[in-house]
């Protein structure tokens, strides 16, 4: 009797009386297991799935790929990596009307900035693309478009874009305002 009594009670049932179910003893042990373990081990698995379904692995790594290239570019003739400029090349002052209802004018001088010393005088016969390239952006810019040190950074990285496009397969290490007047 005293052996039923205890193989009851391991399957958790009591007797006595009327028979209630117990939970099992080791059930609030597994609760806390998947709680604390399988639940948080699964959302890594589906944010792992996510990110890489969604392609922004794909872009995190193509654009570390492309700073290894663009660093790779900008050697200096010395056979060593870095930031160091090598020449300046200055374009021809810009005048151009800007988009909207009011007459506006922007006025603009650039600099640009090579890392190797040959592109100097190969980028001279590139003048009229990039001038071409940066005409056709800066006549579809607002007054509003230029406003403030965020409009500076996008005109600033939209310019860069479109020499370095302009000049492929040579590059362009940074764009230089040296001269920017709204009217």
């Amino acid at each position: 009797m005293a052996k039923e009594l205890d193989e009851e009670l391991d399957n958790g049932v009591v007797s006595g009386g009327e028979e209630e179910r117990r939970p099992a003893r080791g059930s609030g042990k597994m609760k806390k297991l998947i709680l604390f373990v399988v639940v948080p081990v699964v959302l890594v698995i589906l944010l792992v799935v996510g990110v890489l379904v969604s392609g922004i692995a794909g872009s995190v790594f193509a654009s570390r790929d492309g700073q290894e290239e663009m660093a790779a570019d900008t050697e200096l003739p010395s056979g060593r990596a870095g930031s160091g400029v090598v020449a300046i090349h200055d374009l021809p002052e810009m005048l151009v009307n800007l988009s909207g209802r009011k007459k506006q004018y922007l006025k603009l001088k650039v600099a640009l900035e090579l890392s190797r010393i040959e592109d100097k005088a190969k980028i001279e016969s590139y003048n009229p693309r990039i001038i071409d390239s940066f005409q056709v952006y800066l006549r579809e810019l607002r007054v509003e478009d230029l406003q403030g040190s965020a409009g500076m950074y996008r005109l600033h990285e939209e310019l860069l874009s479109r020499v370095n496009a302009a000049i492929a397969p040579m590059r362009v290490a940074n764009l230089l305002f040296k001269e920017m007047l709204v009217q």
